[in-house]
């Protein structure tokens, strides 16, 4: 169990280890020095070129995804449990390299805070991580904007598409938490100033650019999505594509150095890829193919991270990143937590920002036992993909040994392959040695029966259903009129055969963060469905989720500061 001595901040812990040169960790991988660009000595990306070399010449790595349990609002310790397991590993003598995506400043400045790990077991430089790193979310944000600028430009100079103006697709975006820019109108003024209409804003990270940027293989194929991107539809119902549009082309040249993905490291020196950062509630929720491409050829085992639970970023890192990619993965790591599956349990109360609920803090076994009905469904989800799981209990000072073992007892019980403690927070890779050999010993044996959830030719209505009754646990789907008439225009418009990415709450198996544990008798409603037709993929929007998040009453931007000597402070 961890223990309770007082852990400085991550900031303190990032700041307290001189981070290797990172031109010796890319030769370490197999990297030429003229196929890795500097972006000062801690970070760098890695050329296409340099990757294709490394995948001709090496043999490719085991492929393992973490994922977890229905969270907390307080996270459950999953990218943290990513970065400790990849230490744990390489402590075993493995090439073990990390492949995690790239924090939104939306959660940043909001209620998350940074994603880099925390403790012993993150991604340094912290600072870098978790702000602007090599620049390619600002990227993301102006092809994304140039296409919409495009758009209004065309119906202001003539229309010659005959784009219907009331049939605008495509938001804008920008990388903050903005609840104010949900709806706008934009156009207002005088005749100069374009047209009255009504749009909005999403966050960058749930843009479709984004998503293509994160699956796509090389920068012809960014290329060529980007070109199918539908923006509007013509007044005849036919879609306008960034192709029909003339700005596919600009959009990719702002996405040439954007494809390359950064190369960081651990605290312990270990290579780690991050690289793109679509959101797991909303887009697919995993880092990108071409990291994985990279980190695959140049490791013996490469430990990727999946958004939020597994009915979230694990399942679509199987059907849709998977499925793109053609890589197979050989395990899964299911992080669980006493706390977590508590509340699940019944007990307590978990807001962010605010003291742990006292109930949460007492011994009880019964309540983790209740809770595990959750853990258990996760189990369950991951063999639905012919998967095997390890389950990674994620220790707290607060755990009894009482908890942990009903927690591993109920794991154990639904199927895992091993339930293992890691105190990696406190002890870093040394507190993941025993996670990471139960993780190597089931990588080692693989998924030989990896299966996708739906094919590729089933109707879109049937794939939405798969998902909701065999992974969520529903009894049926709901789908409102808007969403049966984009359903119908979709598959009309030869769009049937794409996969389906969910986009609803992380905090519940369900559509509704309030239906805790293993709900039942419950249906999903789908509201709308929008189309992503270059990143390949259309999401249905199930109950209240919105794109575009809202800041807490008291944001996490308000710690944020500068000191007199220019350093950051209060970023967690």
């Amino acid at each position: 169990m961890a223990s309770s001595t007082a852990v400085p901040s991550d900031l303190e812990i990032a700041r307290s280890v001189a981070p290797r040169p990172i031109l010796q960790i890319a030769r370490e991988l197999g990297l030429r020095d003229d196929e890795v660009e500097l972006y000062g000595n801690a970070k760098a990306k890695v050329t296409l070129a340099g990757i294709e070399r490394l995948e001709r010449e090496r043999p490719r790595g085991k492929y393992v995804v973490v994922t977890g349990t229905s969270p907390t609002p307080l996270g459950e310790g999953k990218s943290t449990t990513t970065v400790g397991l990849a230490q744990g590993l390489q402590r075993l003598g493995l090439r073990a390299t990390v492949a995690i995506r790239q924090p939104s400043l939306g959660p940043v400045f909001g209620i998350k805070g940074g994603a880099a790990g925390g403790g012993y077991s993150q991604v340094i430089p912290m600072e870098d991580f978790n702000l602007h790193l090599t620049g390619d979310v600002h990227a993301i944000g102006a092809a994304h904007n140039l296409a919409a600028a495009f758009i209004d430009n065309h119906i202001y100079h003539g229309n010659q598409l005959g784009i219907d103006a009331r049939s605008v697709l495509w938001p804008r975006v920008v990388d903050i938490s903005d609840r104010a820019l949900r709806e706008v109108v934009v156009g207002l003024g005088a005749k100069e100033n374009g047209y009255a209409r009504q749009t909005g804003f999403i966050i960058t990270v749930a843009s479709e650019v984004m998503a293509i940027l994160a699956l796509a293989s090389d920068l012809a194929d960014v290329r060529a999505r980007l070109g199918r991107i539908v923006l509007a539809t013509r007044r005849d119902g036919t879609p306008v594509t960034a192709e029909d549009l003339k700005v596919a082309g600009a959009m990719a040249v702002l996405l040439k150095d954007a494809i390359k993905p950064n190369l960081m490291q651990t605290l312990e020196g270990g290579p780690a890829f991050v690289h793109c950062g679509p959101f797991g509630n909303i887009a697919h929720g995993n880092s990108s193919v071409i990291a994985d491409r990279v980190a695959l050829a140049g490791s013996d085992i490469v430990v990727t991270e999946a958004g939020f639970g597994s009915e979230m970023g694990a399942e679509k890192f199987f059907d849709i990143k998977c499925r793109t990619s053609g890589l197979r993965p050989d395990a899964a790591v299911i992080v669980a937590t006493v706390r977590a599956l508590k509340m699940h349990g019944g007990v307590g109360t978990i807001v962010a920002g605010k003291p742990l609920d006292p109930a949460l803090l007492a011994n009880d076994p019964a309540a983790v036992t209740r809770g595990a009905a959750n853990l258990a469904k996760h189990i369950e989800n991951v063999h639905a993909f012919g998967v095997p799981a390890v389950v990674a209990i994620n220790v707290f000072p607060t755990d009894t040994r009482e908890e942990i073992a009903a927690l591993r007892q109920a794991a154990l019980e639904a199927g895992a392959e091993d339930a293992v403690e890691s105190n990696h927070f406190v002890d870093g890779g040394k507190g993941a040695q025993h996670l990471a050999r139960a993780v190597w010993a089931a990588a080692q044996r693989g998924a030989p029966d990896f299966r996708l959830l739906y094919p590729d030719h089933a109707p879109l209505r049937e794939k939405i259903e798969t998902i909701a009754t065999r992974i969520y646990g529903a009894d049926g789907v709901d789908f409102l009129p808007a969403a049966e008439r984009a359903l119908a225009r979709y598959e009309e418009m030869g769009f049937g055969h794409l996969p389906v990415c969910m986009a609803k709450t992380q905090y519940s198996l369900s559509h509704d963060p309030s239906l805790l544990g293993r709900p039942t008798g419950f249906r999903i409603p789908v509201r709308d469905v929008s189309l992503s037709a270059g990143a390949g993929f259309v999401t249905p929007l199930c109950g209240d989720m919105r794109t575009m998040p809202g800041l807490p009453s008291r944001p996490g931007g308000e710690r944020i500061d500068i000191d007199a000597d220019g350093n950051v402070v209060g970023l967690f």
